[in-house]
C-alpha cells in the first residue's frame, strides 16, 4: 500500500498555484519518509489540477532510483535528494519561482529582516546565493553553503527553495517567503525599511519557536 505521505505531497503541490507561488508547471514539492527511506515528488511537467496521489513519483533516497512503473520525477529531483541527504532534520522540500521572492533573486539580493514576520519564521535575512547552474549537485551544494538558520533560501537568478520537518511546514515557509518579499518590496517603494536589531530578532525567533502554537 502506498504511504499516506504521497497524498500529502500531492495536496502541497496542488496548493502551489492556489497560493500564487507558481505558474504552469514551475515548481514542485517532495516529502520524505525517513523510516522507509522513500520520498515522493511531483511528476515532471504534469498539470497541478490533473494530479492524484498515485501520480506522485516514489524514489529511493539511498540511490535516487525511481520505483518500477512510475512516471518521470521532477527535473529538480537531484536537488531534493541532496537536501535530504545533507540536512537530516528535513522531511519536505518546496521549490518555486514566486514573483516577488524571485525578483529579489534576480537582483541577487537577500530579503532583509525588516519585519517581525521575518524574524519569527526565518530568524534573520532570507539569504540569496550567487547564480548556480543546474548540473549535478551544484544547486544542492549551493543551498548548503549559503543557507542560514531559517527554512528557505533564494537562488540567484532562479527562484526559491524552502524546507521543513513536515510537508505543511515546508509549504508554509515557501508561502511566507513570498508574502514577506511582497511586503518588503512595497515598503521599499514607500521609503527605506529599517532592519530589526539582531538582539530583537533573537527574541522574536525564540518566542515563535518555543511558545507559539498548541
Amino acid at each position: 500500500m502506498r504511504s499516506p505521505l504521497a497524498a500529502e505531497v500531492c495536496w502541497a503541490n496542488q496548493m502551489l498555484p492556489k497560493a500564487g507561488l507558481v505558474t504552469m508547471h514551475s515548481g514542485n514539492v517532495s516529502g520524505l519518509d525517513r523510516a522507509t527511506g522513500m520520498l515522493y515528488i511531483k511528476p515532471s511537467g504534469m498539470d497541478y489540477d490533473a494530479m492524484a496521489p498515485g501520480d506522485m513519483v516514489e524514489v529511493r533516497l539511498a540511490d535516487g532510483e525511481v520505483s518500477e512503473g512510475q512516471l518521470k520525477p521532477s527535473v529538480d529531483l537531484a536537488h531534493h535528494l541532496f537536501i535530504y541527504r545533507h540536512m537530516p532534520e528535513v522531511g519536505a522540500v518546496v521549490h518555486t519561482h514566486s514573483n516577488y521572492a524571485t525578483a529579489f533573486a534576480a537582483c541577487g539580493r537577500s530579503i532583509p529582516p525588516v519585519l517581525t514576520a521575518i524574524a519569527d519564521e526565518f530568524g534573520g535575512p532570507i539569504p540569496c546565493s550567487p547564480y548556480l547552474d543546474n548540473e549535478g549537485e551544484n544547486i544542492g551544494r549551493g543551498i548548503l553553503a549559503y543557507k542560514s538558520r531559517g527554512p528557505a533560501i533564494l537562488l540567484g537568478n532562479h527562484g526559491v527553495f524552502a524546507w521543513g520537518e513536515t510537508v505543511s511546514a515546508a509549504l508554509k515557509a515557501a508561502v511566507m517567503v513570498e508574502d514577506v518579499a511582497k511586503t518588503v518590496h512595497l515598503a521599499s517603494c514607500l521609503g527605506s525599511p529599517q532592519e530589526i536589531p539582531a538582539d530583537e530578532i533573537a527574541k522574536w525567533w525564540d518566542r515563535y519557536h518555543s511558545r507559539y502554537g498548541q
